[in-house]
Formats: structure tokens, C-alpha cells, sequence
């Protein structure tokens, strides 16, 4: 009898195996790291879009995912240390912003999958050997802007204040892109931009007075994670100081700027999801094209035109995907 017995603990147990280690595996929580350029004082909603995706695709955080959230503060120098703490936390996968932070990410790990967002030119930058394939463990999307970008914002520019002949251009060169294509757009159109550099906070208002002096009526803002970080600081100046600003994130226009033509960096970080959907349903990065943008909005800030006594013409107007009254 007592020979049954174990024969039939044994039989069941031999049974039940395969179910419980499937309940162990389908009770599994995949770990995602989420790195933002920013502070989540101000860029919060970049990760709420991305969680968003995620329950559009049937992911419930706490259930099915972890997400470990983790902010640079504008300080692209501090990627390294807040990669190296998600790696030791054994991410299955990470959501790493700006062109600084994927660089950042190749250095630090060769197997762990890296999603990029707003990443400028992943080629050039050597992160991926082509956008079709990427061929590695980095994928995601690219803030590679079509041909023109750059001359809309000059073109906004001389629409809304046609007299213009002179302006600034303010940007981080430890991570803005697209200098040379604006300087040449301007130069086009018949502006001269002087350049401003800023990196760090402190440079932000010195960058300014310097173009008080110079007598400067309007500029152009090229977005990195400082700028951005720091953009309600940069619009508030631009207001003081008069300027007939265009930006090339909407986020700036939200933040009280004048005009902002770029893609919607809040879709880019949706659309990350499906990106890390596929990952950790099986697809290797390496298979996964990188995607360029392809929501583009026009943001204008009427109240700051009433604040700098500008007018924003009908032509500008209507072309507009969101007014800020």
C-alpha cells in the first residue's frame, strides 16, 4: 500500500510539474528601466505616454511589468552612473532619452536591449549600423527630421516678424543637433543668427544678456536635455527680453514660448512601447528598424504674443495643430 502511495504522489506530482512551472513563468514581471533626460517636475508626462502604450498593449505594471524610473536632471554626465544602478538591477529591457543618454548606453552594456528616443542621427553616432537594421542591442526612435526642418523654424521666424534681419541661436553644443542646417537655412532667408552657447544652467542667462547687448529682436532654440530641462527659464527670458522666439520642441510653447514647430516627443515615448511589446515577446533589437518621426506639430502660445505685442499671422495661424490662449 504504501508502495501506491508513492507511486501516486509521484504520478501527480510528475503531472502537475509542467503546470506549475508555467504558472512560474507566466507570473513572471519583466523589469523596465525608463531614463529621461529631464527632471519629472516638468517631463513627467514623457513617462506617463510611455505607460500608456504599455496598457494599450495589455501590460499591467505590478502584474506583468516593473518600471524603474530614473531622471538626469539636464545632466547628460550622470547617465553612466544611472545606467550601471539599472543594470545591476537586471533590466530585461531600457528606455534610454536623447542622443547623450544611447551614447551613454552603448558604453555600458553589448546584451541588454536599449529602446532610444530622440536619438539625432543613431548612424552617424555609430549607435546602430543602419536604420533597417540595426544589428545590435540598441534600437528605438530617431529625431532624424526630414530635409527643411530647420528652414520652417527660420521660415516661422520671418513670418511672424518679417522686419527681422538679426537673431540669436541658442544652443547646447554637447547635444543639440542641427546648428549647421539652421545657420544655413537662415542665411537663405536673408537672417544672420550669432550663436549662444549654454552648458550648463548658469550660461542660460548670461547667454541672454549677451543678447541684450547685441541688440537682438528674435530667436531660435535647438532642444538637448538642458534646454529643455531648463525651458521655463529660457522662455521667461526670451519674453523679458523681447524676443520673437521660435522653439523646436512644442513643450516649450506649452511652457509659455511664442512658437514651436518639431515632433511631439510625447508620441515618441508612446510609441516606445511597442518597441519594448516586441523585445520581450522575443524580437531582438537587431530585427527591430529604428523608426523616424512622424507626428510633427506647430504649437503657438497666443498669450505670449499678447505679452510681446506680436500679432501671429492668419497664414501661421492656420496651420497650427494646437493654440495655447
Amino acid at each position: 500500500m504504501r508502495r501506491i502511495g508513492l507511486a501516486v504522489v509521484l504520478a501527480v506530482s510528475l503531472t502537475l510539474a509542467p503546470l506549475i512551472s508555467g504558472a512560474q513563468q507566466a507570473a513572471k514581471i519583466w523589469q523596465i528601466g525608463f531614463i529621461e533626460a529631464g527632471s519629472s517636475s516638468v517631463n513627467q508626462h514623457f513617462a506617463d505616454a510611455f505607460r500608456q502604450g504599455l496598457r494599450e498593449l495589455g501590460y499591467v505594471e505590478g502584474k506583468d511589468i516593473a518600471i524603474e524610473e530614473r531622471w538626469a536632471e539636464g545632466r547628460i554626465e550622470r547617465f553612466p552612473a544611472l545606467l550601471a544602478e539599472l543594470l545591476r538591477l537586471k533590466m530585461d529591457v531600457i528606455v534610454q532619452a536623447s542622443s547623450p543618454g544611447a551614447a551613454a548606453a552603448k558604453q555600458a552594456t553589448t546584451t541588454v536591449p536599449i529602446v532610444f528616443v530622440g536619438v539625432g542621427d543613431p548612424v552617424g553616432m555609430g549607435l546602430v549600423a543602419s536604420l533597417r537594421r540595426p544589428g545590435g542591442n540598441l534600437t528605438g526612435l530617431s529625431l532624424a527630421w526630414p530635409e527643411g526642418l530647420a528652414g520652417k523654424w527660420v521660415e516661422l521666424l520671418k513670418e511672424t516678424a518679417p522686419n527681422l534681419s538679426h537673431a540669436a541661436l541658442l544652443f547646447n553644443p554637447l547635444g543639440a543637433a542641427w546648428i549647421k542646417q539652421t545657420q544655413a537655412a537662415a542665411a537663405a532667408l536673408g537672417v544672420q543668427l550669432q550663436e549662444f552657447q549654454v552648458r550648463d544652467a548658469n550660461d542660460i542667462d548670461r547667454a541672454f544678456a549677451g543678447m541684450a547687448r547685441a541688440r537682438l529682436s528674435g530667436l531660435i532654440v535647438l532642444t538637448d536635455p538642458l534646454t529643455l530641462r531648463h525651458r521655463t527659464r529660457v522662455v521667461q527670458l526670451a519674453e523679458s527680453n523681447r524676443l520673437t522666439a521660435v522653439y523646436s520642441f512644442g513643450e516649450f510653447a506649452r511652457a509659455g514660448g511664442l512658437l514651436a514647430y518639431g515632433p511631439s516627443v510625447a508620441a515618441m515615448f508612446h510609441r516606445a512601447a511597442a518597441y519594448v511589446d516586441k523585445i520581450l515577446k522575443g524580437t531582438k533589437p537587431a530585427d527591430l528598424p529604428v523608426e523616424q518621426p512622424t507626428k510633427f506639430e506647430l504649437v503657438i502660445n497666443l498669450n505670449s504674443a499678447k505679452a510681446l505685442g506680436r500679432t501671429i499671422p492668419q497664414s501661421v495661424l492656420v496651420r497650427a495643430d494646437e493654440i495655447i490662449r
